[in-house]
């Protein structure tokens, strides 16, 4: 590790609304330094792993050893339990415990492929001979409770308001997940949140009927009949803003970036010029 340059970055300070404030301890929420460190904290973990079963390269593929990692949350992926359990793991923790550093005891577990398992909001299984990676059920009831939440904080305001609130949840989440087996939970979340919409619009108005509810606001938009959609205070033209559906971000498998790309190295230009859509 660089302890010249992480001791620099965290006495750096940081800058909100345009003025400079002091670093005297920990890092900002949320900030891009977290995930820095972490990456600066554990350089070196794959080498400790890929040395648990051996120094040559014969040796990682016997046991098909490989680690992905994002930050702090990794994976490490071997051909047997036992390898994983009796020299792996050991390796992994002796490794993080000379940078001051344990294991989550609730988040490291060890699990078949045919299981499954999560990571970063997406599950990762083996179905007979295919490997799927899908959104997580935990990610997609946070999705969803957050969409209550936004509902419950705005029972009272225009449906304009509530569109513009719910607008940027969806797409960012459907983005992040659009490189992954999502198509059927795309549609699923549309439905849930039309319905919780529905529910929203029917409360407002409990002397209304059905009917009227669904003229004041739902339109149709395109092929879809009944689209949550502010029409421009009622004019009957066409709908000026409408609810973003997850439905209409296509599925686009994600090719991985060679290890030794940078996007600072002249040389690698023609790559990323061919990798941008």
């Amino acid at each position: 590790m660089d302890k010249a340059i992480l001791r620099r970055w965290l006495n750096a300070g940081y800058v909100e609304a345009g003025a400079l404030f002091d670093t005297h301890a920990g890092t900002p929420q949320g900030g891009i330094i977290s995930p820095v460190l972490a990456n600066m904290t554990l350089d070196g973990l794959e080498g400790a792993v890929y040395a648990s079963v051996g120094a040559t390269r014969f040796s990682r593929t016997k046991t098909k050893l490989n680690v992905i990692r994002y930050a702090d949350d990794f994976v490490v992926t071997a051909v047997s339990r036992d390898i994983l359990d009796t020299q792996v793991l050991p390796a992994i923790q002796a490794f993080m415990a000379e940078q001051g550093l344990e294991l989550s005891q609730e988040k490291t577990r060890i699990t078949h492929i045919e299981q499954g398992f999560d990571f970063l909001g997406q599950n990762v299984r083996k179905y007979g001979d295919k490997l799927l990676i899908k959104p997580s059920s935990k990610c997609v009831k946070s999705l969803l409770e957050k969409a209550r939440e936004i509902i419950r904080r705005h029972a009272s305001a225009t449906q304009e308001t509530l569109i513009r609130q719910f607008n940027p949840v969806i797409r960012g989440w459907a983005m992040y997940h659009r490189h992954v087996v999502a198509k059927a939970c795309f549609g699923a979340i549309d439905h849930h949140i039309w319905r919780m919409l529905w529910r929203w619009a029917r409360r407002r108005h409990p002397a209304k009927g059905a009917k009227w509810v669904l003229r004041r606001y739902f339109h149709r938009d395109g092929g879809l009949a009944h689209a949550f959609a502010d029409n421009g205070q009622g004019k009957g033209h066409f709908p000026l803003l409408r609810l973003f559906r997850a439905m209409t971000i296509p599925i686009t498998r994600h090719v991985k970036i060679r290890a030794q790309a940078n996007p600072y190295d002249t040389q690698w230009k023609a790559y990323f010029e061919r990798r941008t859509p």
